[in-house]
């Protein structure tokens, strides 16, 4: 029943210790909470929102955590309900041993945003532990001539639990010899000294039994016991004597094993083997007896163990010397253990953000660390720094908690992270250092826009290409990594809005290659431009453009277009030439245009078939038909040429004209009337004045309908190229022949402009009399510059120095015939 009752009774005392938060008041708050030991896991110790005036879920938001000073937490955290609970059964001895209060240091942290709270919590001790004693059966041998009121020190016992729970007082069991006297040290448990009330026997009572009892101040208290035997010797009058009641001694706490502490002595009057003395360590706590050691004949006390000043500083050794017939003398060694800067400072760190965005603003918390020196009183001041110049600072947040702050910009690009060494340093001496490494990553922000290569591209297809052939590519660059690297390429309308180059050129979007969408002509478009634009993939998406020209190359595809000698399949076209002519003689000059350019256009001519080779020749650069020769009476009257106009293309395309030249001796009926045989009852005096006139309005009409042409054409192509559009027009309103010009089909201009001569006849005077000029209609429906080709080719009539071949051709006609 009264072991129920005491369990109980302490339930009770476990339950009502618990205490509730304390908040002390200066620059930093840290929040104190106290717990009995030996609380079960899972017990409830308090809720830590509530303290920290946060709502129910935040901690759960924030991503709280308990960082612990040491290497253990023995506390768990609910983060929905703020509630902080045992997580492990506490065992105050063990975590604390002798040392009072007991306290639990750790650290709250919260992030978004990064923030530190301090708390402690007090382990309160129960009397869990009873009083020990080391030595069951110590064994005492007191002289019978012992003195009344000599005192015998005893065996301390050991109570591992502190205040009110550890060690209060002994009791001894009745007797008629001995009572108790408990006595204090100054760094150490009480213990009892057996005092002698009566004096000793030893033919009477030569051995006395004793039973001690240690019991402490717990509810219920508890006890232990040791058993002593007093053994009664024959009489020795006379006890060592030492020389000092307290021997005082100081020693570093970094001695080695084997250095002298003290040296005690004693004497005794005693004779023989009476006198002789040992020495030993007799009553001294287990922790004296591994850390220290005597020479039972000199009485050195040397070290045997190391010695650590943050944990224990001062000794209380009890010395005993005792002479050859067992009476004993008691003395004191003191020993003061001298600290020694022998501890580096330590830094712990309690959080690192990492990895951190390298958009992060100056002051931006990286990471939260304490630095603690256990040899502080000697050590000196802490100073903690960076090991390199790093975009970081360290900056004291309270007491020796410090934070590492960002300083200055972060860019990912130049450094993707970093190994930040923290340096702890006390001043000593000699001066100790600690280093702990913190390695910070750099996340990718999007703040690098696209790069090109070049800033414009030219590049070149050649007209007539397949469709969807690759044209070129072009390519930008992203220092950003992942999703902000990725680039999409699209094509932008020049800024004049006109979107019809969608309809020539197509990119890939993911690697920039551009293809061609359809077959380009040369002549009908020489060269356009466009804009791409690389576009990252970032939340916030970066672009950059660049201009690319676009050139088309000419291919020969274009025969050379006669425009002069006009072709027509019913009505030849002919030429006179008066037999009087002169080597040299020009007779006609045939002009002829190529749509393509460059070498391509370059025309030259050739005499392919004549009636008399050896009568005329062909200019190669200029196509004038002149005579080698003078005409001669033999010659026949009607000379058939054969003209070949080709271009210097690869491969080479030509056009062939037929010329019909009339040899006369002058302008008379009978000539003309070689071109309408059927017309003889009109006859035509010759008449120079009226041919002059006649020549000289045909070249004025030929020349303004070759002019009207050419503005038109020069018109539409200037629409043409600022809308970017290819399409056919030029109907075909005249039926003209095919095989009026040799390869029509893939010639430059398929309808040539033909006049009707007709003569006039029956009068005594010959004469040209013009009835009309046979001029197609060119209808232009779509207004695009261009003249639709059977062949489905087009001929820009832009060039001057065809008109002007026209111009020098006709003059000279003219001219000759006046």
């Amino acid at each position: 029943m009264a072991g129920a009752r005491g369990k109980s009774l302490q339930s009770r005392q476990v339950g009502s210790l618990l205490i509730f938060l304390c908040v002390s008041v200066g620059g930093a708050t840290t929040i104190r909470y106290s717990v009995a030991e030996e609380m079960e896991s899972g017990s409830f110790v308090a809720n830590v929102a509530k303290d920290l005036g946060l709502e129910v879920g935040k901690l759960a938001a924030r991503g709280a955590r308990l960082v612990s000073e040491g290497n253990k937490m023995h506390f768990r955290l609910h983060r929905k309900t703020g509630d902080l609970f045992v997580k492990e059964k506490l065992d105050r001895e063990s975590l604390c041993g002798k040392a009072d209060p007991c306290v639990l240091h750790f650290e709250i942290i919260l992030v978004e945003p990064l923030q530190s709270f301090r708390a402690e919590v007090r382990v309160f001790d129960i009397n869990d532990n009873a009083p020990v004693f080391l030595n069951k059966e110590p064994l005492l041998k007191i002289p019978e001539s012992t003195p009344l009121g000599s005192r015998f020190p005893l065996q301390s016992a050991q109570d591992l639990d502190v205040g009110l729970n550890g060690l209060q007082n002994y009791t001894l069991s009745a007797n008629g010899y001995f009572h108790l006297h408990t006595r204090f040290r100054s760094h150490g448990p009480k213990y009892a000294e057996l005092v002698l009330n009566k004096p000793l026997d030893r033919e009477e009572q030569p051995e006395v039994n004793l039973t001690i009892t240690a019991v402490d101040g717990g509810s219920p208290p508890k006890s232990g016991t040791a058993h002593i035997r007093v053994v009664v010797l024959d009489v020795n009058d006379h006890v060592p004597q030492f020389s000092r009641p307290v021997y005082p001694a100081q020693v570093s706490e970094n001695s080695p094993n084997g250095s002298l502490v003290a040296t005690v002595t004693a004497m005794d009057l005693d004779e023989g083997t009476n006198k002789a003395i040992t020495y030993s360590l007799a009553q001294n706590p287990e922790a004296i007896l591994k850390t220290f050691q005597i020479d039972s004949q000199t009485g050195e006390v040397r070290l045997r163990g190391t010695l650590d000043f943050e944990d224990i500083e001062t000794y209380d050794i009890d010395i005993q010397a005792t002479d050859g017939g067992g009476l004993s003398a008691h003395s004191k060694v003191l020993v003061e253990v001298v600290d020694v800067n022998d501890n580096p400072p330590e830094v712990m760190v309690s959080s690192v953000s990492s990895p951190l965005p390298e958009d992060s603003p100056p002051q931006t918390v990286v990471a939260l660390f304490t630095i603690r020196d256990r040899d502080i009183r000697v050590g000196g001041k802490v100073t903690c720094f960076l090991r390199e110049d790093l975009p970081f600072v360290i900056k004291p947040t309270f007491g020796n908690s410090y934070s590492l702050v960002t300083d200055r910009s972060l860019d990912r690009e130049e450094v993707s992270g970093y190994n930040i060494t923290l340096v702890a340093m006390d001043t000593g001496p000699p001066s100790l250092s600690a280093e702990t490494m913190i390695e910070v990553l750099i996340s990718d922000v999007n703040d690098n826009p696209p790069i090109f290569r070049e800033d414009s591209y030219i590049l070149t297809v050649r007209e007539n290409n397949s469709p969807a052939v690759f044209i070129g590519q072009v390519h930008a660059e992203d220092l950003d990594l992942g999703e902000n690297a990725q680039i999409t390429y699209s094509l932008l309308p020049p800024k004049n809005g006109d979107l019809s180059v969608f309809a020539y050129i197509s990119i890939n979007s993911d690697n920039g290659k551009l293809y061609a969408l359809r077959t380009m002509d040369y002549e009908a478009i020489q060269d356009f431009q466009f804009v791409v634009k690389a576009t990252d993939g970032g939340f916030l998406s970066l672009n950059s453009q660049a201009t690319v020209r676009m050139v088309v190359l000419d291919d020969n595809d274009n025969r050379p277009m006669i425009l002069y000698p006009l072709q027509n399949g019913t009505l030849p076209c002919n030429d006179l030439v008066p037999r009087s002519a002169e080597a040299g003689y020009l007779v006609t000059k045939v002009v002829a245009v190529d749509g393509d350019s460059g070498q391509n256009s370059w025309l030259s001519y050739y005499l392919l078939k004549a009636t008399d080779l050896g009568l005329f020749c062909v200019q190669r650069q200029n196509g004038e038909i002149r005579t080698l020769r003078q005409i001669s009476e033999r010659d026949p009257m009607m000379q058939k040429l054969i003209i070949l106009v080709q271009d210097h293309g690869q491969p080479a395309l030509s056009t062939t004209v037929s010329l019909n030249i009339l040899l006369v001796d002058g302008f008379s009926e009978p000539y003309l009337q070689f071109q309408d045989p059927t017309k003889h009852s009109r006859k035509v005096n010759p008449s120079t004045k009226y041919l002059v006139i006649s020549l000289a309005i045909l070249s004025f009409l030929f020349l303004l309908s070759v002019t009207v042409i050419f503005i038109i054409h020069v018109y539409q192509k200037i629409k043409y190229r600022e809308k970017f559009t290819i399409q056919e027009h030029f109907y075909d309103d005249c039926n003209f022949s095919n095989n009026l010009v040799q390869g029509q089909g893939n010639g430059s201009l398929s309808q040539p402009c033909p006049y009707e001569m007709c003569s006039a006849t029956g009068t005594g005077n010959s004469e040209f009399r013009f009835l009309k000029r046979f001029m197609p209609n060119f209808p232009f429906p779509h207004a695009t510059g261009e003249i639709k080709m059977e062949a489905g080719s087009s001929l820009p009539l832009n060039s001057e120095r065809n008109k002007s071949r026209r111009s020098e051709g006709h003059d000279q006609v003219s001219d000759d015939y006046m």
